[in-house]
C-alpha cells in the first residue's frame, strides 16, 4: 500500500517537529515529503512535492493558511487545519465539514483527522467542501450555508432553509423549506450547539427548531409548535420556561 504523501506547514519549528514525530512512529498511512512555515513557502513545497495531504497552520508567517489555498488555482489534496482557538473560524470549519485539530497538538486527534481525510479523499468533495468553507467565512447570517452529509450524498443547505431537527438515537433528521428530508449520522446535541446562533431553538429532547419557521405556539396539550412544514413540534415542561422567555425578548 502506498503511502499518503503528507505537507506540513505550520509557522513554529516545533510544532512541525512534532507532527513529523507523531506521524513517522504511530502512523503507517502517511509519509511526510516536506514541511513548510508560511504563505509562500508552502506554495513552493506544494508544487515541489504534490502532496496528497496537507496539515496546514491558519496563522503563518506571511499571511494565513486561508491565504495560501487562494492562491492556488485547484486543490487537489486534503486539508487538515491547525488552529489555536478562534471560536469563529472553528464555527466555519464545522459549518462546512472541514477537518481540523487545535493546538497544543494531541496524538488521537490527529491521527482521527488522518483517517478521516484519506476517507474523503475525492477532489471533487474536498473542493466543494473547502469552496463552503470560504464562502461561509465572511457571509452574512442569512447567507451561511451546512455540509451535511448522509450515506450517499453531500448537501450544501442554506441553513435558512431548515425547518427543524428531529433526532432519532445517534440520527438526525432535517427538514427543509423544498420538503427534503436528510438523516446524517450525527446526533442532535451537535447541531444544537453549531445553530445556537441562528434563531435555532431546543425545544425537547427529540427536537430543534428554527423559529423563524414557526408559525404558533399552542399551549394545549403540554404545549406543542405549529411549524411552517405542517408538523406539530412538542415542547417538554423543561424548555417551555426558555421559550416562553425567548418570546418575551423578541
Amino acid at each position: 500500500m502506498n503511502k499518503i504523501r503528507t505537507l506540513i506547514i505550520d509557522d513554529e519549528a516545533p510544532i512541525r517537529d512534532l507532527i513529523s514525530g507523531i506521524l513517522e512512529n504511530y502512523s503507517e498511512k502517511t509519509e511526510v515529503c516536506g514541511t513548510a512555515d508560511g504563505v509562500k513557502t508552502g506554495l513552493e513545497a506544494i508544487r515541489h512535492h504534490n502532496p496528497e495531504l496537507v496539515l496546514l497552520d491558519v496563522n503563518l508567517t506571511d499571511g494565513t493558511g486561508f491565504d495560501l489555498l487562494r492562491q492556488l488555482d485547484e486543490i487537489k489534496f486534503a486539508v487538515i487545519f491547525i488552529t489555536a482557538y478562534e471560536k469563529y473560524a472553528v464555527k466555519a470549519f464545522r459549518f462546512s465539514a472541514v477537518d481540523y485539530i487545535m493546538k497544543p497538538v494531541n496524538i488521537d486527534e490527529l491521527l482521527s483527522a488522518i483517517d478521516k481525510a484519506i476517507g474523503m479523499m475525492e477532489g471533487k468533495t474536498l473542493n466543494q467542501q473547502l469552496k463552503n468553507f470560504f464562502d461561509n467565512l465572511n457571509s452574512k447570517p442569512e447567507d451561511k450555508k451546512i455540509v451535511l452529509k448522509d450515506s450517499k450524498s453531500i448537501y450544501v443547505i442554506k441553513v435558512a432553509d431548515i425547518i427543524r431537527c428531529e433526532a432519532d438515537h445517534n440520527y438526525t433528521t432535517f427538514y427543509l423549506t423544498n420538503n427534503q428530508q436528510i438523516v446524517v449520522s450525527r446526533t442532535l446535541k451537535d447541531y444544537e450547539e453549531l445553530l445556537s446562533d441562528f434563531m435555532f431553538l431546543r425545544t425537547h429532547q427529540s427536537h430543534l427548531i428554527n423559529i423563524n419557521h414557526m408559525l404558533s405556539f399552542e399551549k394545549n396539550d403540554g404545549g406543542y409548535l405549529r411549524m411552517a412544514d405542517g408538523s406539530n413540534v412538542p415542547v417538554s415542561k423543561r424548555k417551555r420556561d426558555e421559550l416562553m422567555a425567548f418570546f418575551d425578548n423578541i
